[in-house]
């Protein structure tokens, strides 16, 4: 096992802090640093997608997963998979779609590891459907305070305080989760134009839409007047054979996919290269140039869900400072809500090039799990831009008063008070806590700023 000390932040380059970093090969391995821990406890790290300060631990020991990356038993017939929880998920739907399955629920990134994925209850384009990762579990395998591992199974109270808790209740080995099957790798795909904000939400809801599994909308945050809210839907569907050309029947398989490039794609620049005027220009292109209403295009499946895994290290172009990502979510009914937000991003003339608009079903057992039924829009904006931390909090306090939240998974500034508000499980979180882990031998840097 390998250690040295490292300076971490979150994929949004924010808030550097010092930790030890461990990396295990064994499960007895990570045990041993958690019994070992110093007075600033212990954190498992994946691949360190998270935005925000969720997998960094200042002054203690952080347990870089990502060596635990065995596939231990894949049961094609029962179409479930059991693995470590280091694997990460884009080589593990490679793996699945050469024999026919998927994963359930796929986020908009691969570059994840599965105990991730589940510390963060992340959610996919299906959430309607499928709901998130939680409901697929079938058992989890976690290492806790006291050094022991415990097997962790679906309707217990740390099941729901440990999908979702952001690493805080212990250690995720390994999982076995529930796939679904697929005929091809490739998915179906149509995409419309919207000429606003309304026009969106109109075109997500059209009758017969819902037979379509995957949908999102990317929204152009700096049209205003008539145009506000503007964007492009994308539906999408597992494509059946049928679909595919003759040729392509007749061999078909998973597409070649190459791993991801994880090179940084040049020098920092000072105030980065996604201004105002520059995200502009990029946002009229990226508008006009999708269709206004086309269907039956097949994508491979990385294409589809990780477009932006295929450019590496694009958080980079947001400058020094980094990005914030601001998502939350507010139920049916509240559209008013959604629009004056978007509105007031829209006024500020905030450069966001990534705001993706999506639907959500039923919530996740999971206490401290992000969806809800309703809407949810992610936002990417630089960490640079004047007075953001109180336009924030603004926006916060909008959502809040609709009944909706921030994700804890994504945060990099909320308030300990706004996170108790949005989250009515926190309180018996922190009690599970206590008893579990009365030393409070899991720490993270956003436990630590927001309380939990």
């Amino acid at each position: 096992m390998s250690v040295d000390t490292v300076s971490l932040t979150g994929w949004g380059r924010t808030a550097p802090t010092t930790a030890v970093r461990f990396r295990p090969r064994t499960y007895e391995e990570a045990a041993a640093v958690v019994r070992g821990r110093g007075p600033r406890g212990a954190l498992a790290r994946g691949l360190g997608r998270a935005p925000g300060d969720a997998a960094q631990n200042a002054g203690g020991s952080v347990l870089d997963m990502t060596g635990l990356d065995r596939v231990r038993a894949l049961d094609e017939g029962a179409a479930t998979v059991r693995c470590d929880a280091g694997v990460a998920l884009d080589r593990l739907l490679r793996i699945l779609l050469s024999r026919g399955l998927c994963l359930p629920v796929v986020p908009g990134t691969g570059r994840i590891t599965v105990g991730g994925a589940i510390a963060s209850d992340v959610h996919g384009q299906d959430h309607r459907k499928a709901g998130s990762l939680a409901r697929h579990v079938e058992a989890l395998e976690l290492l806790t305070a006291d050094g022991e591992v415990r097997a962790v199974t679906p309707g217990t109270a740390l099941f729901d305080a440990t999908t979702g808790g952001l690493g805080l209740t212990g250690v995720i080995l390994s999982a076995t989760l529930r796939l679904k099957r697929v005929t091809t790798p490739l998915v179906s795909v149509s995409t419309e134009r919207a000429t606003d904000l309304d026009d969106l939400l109109a075109r997500f809801t059209a009758a017969g839409g819902d037979r379509t599994p995957y949908a999102s909308a990317w929204i152009d945050l700096l049209a205003r007047g008539g145009a506000t809210g503007r964007g492009v839907l994308t539906r999408g569907e597992h494509a059946p054979p049928s679909a595919l050309p003759a040729h392509a029947r007749r061999t078909m398989r998973a597409p070649r996919t190459v791993e991801p490039d994880r090179r940084p794609t040049g020098p920092l620049l000072p105030g980065g290269l996604l201004g105002r005027t520059a995200t502009a220009l990029l946002n009229e292109a990226r508008y006009r140039s999708a269709p206004r209403a086309r269907t039956g295009e097949l994508r491979t499946t990385d294409a589809f869900f990780h477009a932006s895994d295929a450019l590496p290290d694009t958080n980079r172009l947001y400058g020094r400072a980094g990005l914030v990502r601001y998502r939350f979510t507010v139920g049916y009914g509240q559209e008013e809500t959604l629009h004056r937000i978007v509105r007031r991003i829209s006024a500020r003339r905030c450069p966001a090039f990534r705001a993706e608009l999506q639907r959500f079903g039923a919530p996740s057992p999971g206490w401290l799990s992000f969806p809800a039924p309703g809407w949810t829009l992610a936002v990417d904006l630089s960490a640079a831009l004047p007075g953001l931390a109180r336009f924030l909090d603004g926006l916060d306090e909008e959502v809040a008063a609709a009944g909706g939240r921030v994700c804890l998974a994504q945060d990099a500034r909320m308030r300990p008070e706004t996170a108790a508000a949005m989250y009515p499980g926190l309180g018996a979180f922190r009690e599970l806590r206590a008893e579990l882990d009365p030393t409070g031998a899991f720490r993270s840097d956003l436990a630590r700023r927001l309380d939990l």
